[in-house]
């Protein structure tokens, strides 16, 4: 068989990859990118699901519109209102199937062969190979523990003048990293100043530890002029609600909306109108802000018991910014004391001594840091956590 072209341009899945390898026993995993099943408001969800049944079955198990189903429309716009976004209306909005869906809608209608697009190096391994299926030329902006670095962004952005870049301001994947509030208004002024699209990915927004973050870009766009208008806002409920049911959206300008759900006809028609009408009604009960405190409290122990370890196993021979919220820690092997100082090495001599992690490379666009890897806290228990750091220190 003689395959699209465009296939030569990506390959599998690290990740997927890497999975092949988990099922020896005894493997403590901290490689996915997935929430705790254990955190999932199944009582509330099966409320939601009864009441989609039964208020309104028809609607629910019936074909629906490509935009979304318009209860969870206007029950999203008001999620995002109570965040700050307030003049989000449920017509600015499509819901997708994830918020992948939206990145890859957003390749479908942008991008062209040889495009130039910036992504944050690191960032999020499908979306690399998303836009490199569309035949994007791929740009790395640098970031550090504060978030993509915005002075070095803007001189991206007037080198290569972009067809869009892409940000996960808030905790991204795999950094951890929270774009502070200066630095997120820099960005949207630089997209008014250079005329450039920005799109804001933000799954992982409400997984906040202490103190909620900055506003979002979507959120704070009104108070630059001419910023709302080259902003697209990619949300998802799969990281705080459940990713079975395969609710996102988007946020975007109108004429680039409309041209997404035009594609996204061609794709699957519409997202699941029964998954719809149970996020609707789960999202109209008021159910919520309690499964959001009960997982933030659970991952910000996790992750604080999960630094506390690096720092008192590995010691020196790893650096990284503890997070403040998300799934993941983000390290780097600095090879001090003669230790292991490539990730690609570090991961496979961890399988060996049972514990499984992402080493970072993969994560970057160009120039990857081999000496990186990422280590997700949410599916492991605290003495799990403790247990799994404790062999890669002997991996070490």
């Amino acid at each position: 068989m003689h395959f699209a072209d465009r296939l030569n341009n990506v390959e599998t899945s690290a990740i997927r990859e890497l999975f092949k390898l988990l099922g020896k026993p005894g493997i403590i995993s901290f490689a996915g990118g997935f929430p705790d099943s254990a955190m999932f408001d199944v009582e509330g969800i099966r409320e939601a699901s009864n009441a989609a049944l039964t208020q309104d079955p028809g609607a629910a198990l019936q074909y629906g519109a490509t935009e979304g189903f318009g209860p969870l429309r206007e029950q999203l716009a008001q999620f995002m209102a109570e965040k700050g976004a307030k003049d989000v209306a449920a017509e600015h909005l499509i819901v997708t199937t994830g918020s992948q869906q939206a990145l890859d809608l957003i390749g479908k209608t942008m991008i062209s062969p040889g495009d130039k697009v910036i992504v944050e190096g690191p960032t999020f391994l499908a979306t690399i190979q998303c836009f490199r299926l569309y035949g994007a030329e791929l740009i790395s902006a640098p970031v550090d523990g504060h978030g993509v670095k915005t002075d070095e962004l803007e001189k991206l952005i007037a080198e290569h003048k972009p067809k869009f870049v892409y940000l996960i301001p808030t905790f991204g994947n795999p950094s951890g990293a929270l774009l502070n509030a200066e630095r997120r208004l820099e960005v949207l002024q630089m997209a008014v100043k250079h005329q450039t699209l920005i799109v804001e990915d933000d799954p992982y927004g409400d997984l906040y530890f202490g103190e909620p973050p900055p506003p979002s870009l979507l959120a704070l766009s009104a108070s630059v002029p001419g910023s709302r208008e080259l902003l697209v806002h990619c949300g998802s409920l799969s990281k705080v609600l459940s990713p079975g049911l395969r609710v996102g959206w988007m946020v975007a300008p109108e004429a680039l909306l409309s041209r997404a759900t035009m594609c996204k006809q061609f794709s699957d028609a519409h997202t699941s109108t029964f998954a719809q009408a149970t996020a609707a009604h789960y999202l109209k009960a008021g159910r919520m802000p309690a499964t959001l405190d009960n997982v933030r409290s659970v991952y910000g122990k996790r992750a604080h018991t999960m630094g506390e370890a690096l720092r008192k196993q590995l010691g020196d021979a790893v650096e990284f910014v503890q997070p403040e919220g998300g799934l993941f820690v983000w390290a780097r092997l600095t090879g001090a004391g003669g230790k292991v100082a490539d990730g690609n090495v570090f991961a496979k001599r961890a399988i060996d001594n049972g514990v499984a992690f992402v080493p970072g490379a993969p994560f970057f666009c160009a120039n990857p840091d081999h000496a990186t890897f990422r280590l997700s806290f949410a599916t492991a228990a605290e003495d799990k956590i403790l247990d799994g750091i404790a062999r890669l220190a002997k991996a070490l």
